[in-house]
């Protein structure tokens, strides 16, 4: 397991280096920088001598090459560096954003896992009832509905008609996360239900849950403890993904709400062309994915037992 780790993680490093890369090139090849996008929101007319001045100043008059190795040397010693507008050092604001964010992906894979997985069980061993029909027909609306349009709607009939959350978040509080947690549950649940659904009845359908029937062992057991067990792989890779889509932020849903977490600070920094805050959190970004998938991977050898055999 240890080998395993830690070719896993001498892989992903190149793979790391490859995507700050990228995206400090895309950035460029936008063709704005922080100096205009300034420029532009205050209105006013600046003689290019000033800009050009401004882009010295932070280092924007170099060429890509050498803006990127300035940026990468900086990063390897631990320094990400600072906000381009605010002048803020970018991990110090990311540290700032990350209880919002943590406190929103707890609460919507809460919801979600207490919405999908019953029903989606349910859905399964009822097949093909009014029950099964009816929740599909649900999930199938859920999955309809973009999020913003959820959002509006939890916002029209939760914050204005009967008021009992706050239009725009305030702080960071369960009745400030509550409407971007249930948007976000409504639909990632839409879209596990049926995932869940379609894994139990590939379960039930094995020669092992025959044999247990025919031996008298309870239903319920074998669902628990065989079927249930058996389809915690898929289950846990949905959701593991869903965290990692979570904790880099959820941008609609966090600018709908003011919800101040990452997603909402990414947005902010590439409508301000902030490299510095934007390469921060592209790496952020492929930083929880790698970390999330390789946790994943070692999961896989004690959640299933086949899985060790392959060891």
């Amino acid at each position: 397991m240890k080998k395993y780790a830690i070719k896993r993680i001498l892989q992903l490093i190149p793979i790391l280096f490859a995507i700050t890369f990228l995206s400090y090139g895309m950035m460029r090849i936008a063709g704005s920088d922080v100096v205009t996008r300034k420029m532009e929101n205050t209105g006013g007319v600046v003689s290019e001598a000033a800009l050009d001045a401004a882009r010295e100043e932070l280092g924007l008059d170099k060429p890509f090459l050498t803006q990127y190795f300035v940026w990468l040397g900086k990063l390897l010693r631990g320094d990400m560096g600072n906000s381009y507008v605010s002048g803020v050092s970018v991990f110090d604001t990311f540290i700032s954003k990350l209880p919002a964010t943590l406190l929103l992906t707890a609460t919507s894979i809460l919801l979600t896992i207490i919405i999908s997985i019953p029903l989606g069980i349910l859905s399964a061993v009822k097949q093909n009832t009014i029950a099964d029909y009816l929740i599909r027909f649900c999930s199938f609306i859920g999955n309809s509905l973009p999020n913003f349009f959820v959002s509006l709607l939890l916002m029209y009939f939760l914050a204005i008609r009967v008021r009992i959350f706050p239009v725009i978040a305030k702080d960071v509080s369960l009745k400030s996360v509550a409407m971007p947690a249930i948007t976000l549950a409504i639909a990632m649940s839409a879209k596990y239900l049926r995932q869940v659904r379609a894994t139990v009845l590939d379960e039930l359908g094995q020669s092992y849950v025959a044999g247990a029937k025919a031996r008298g062992i309870p239903f319920s057991i074998t669902l628990v403890k065989s079927v249930l067990r058996a389809s915690l792989v898929t289950i846990l890779t949905l959701l593991t993904l869903s965290i990692g889509s979570l904790l880099g932020g959820t941008s609609v849903v966090e600018v709908i709400f003011s919800y101040p977490g990452l997603g909402n600070l990414a947005v902010t920094a590439i409508t301000s062309s902030d490299y510095n805050l934007i390469q921060g959190y592209v790496l952020w970004l492929a930083l929880i994915y790698m970390v999330i998938n390789l946790i994943v991977d070692a999961s896989y050898v004690y959640i299933d037992p086949r899985m060790r055999l392959k060891e």
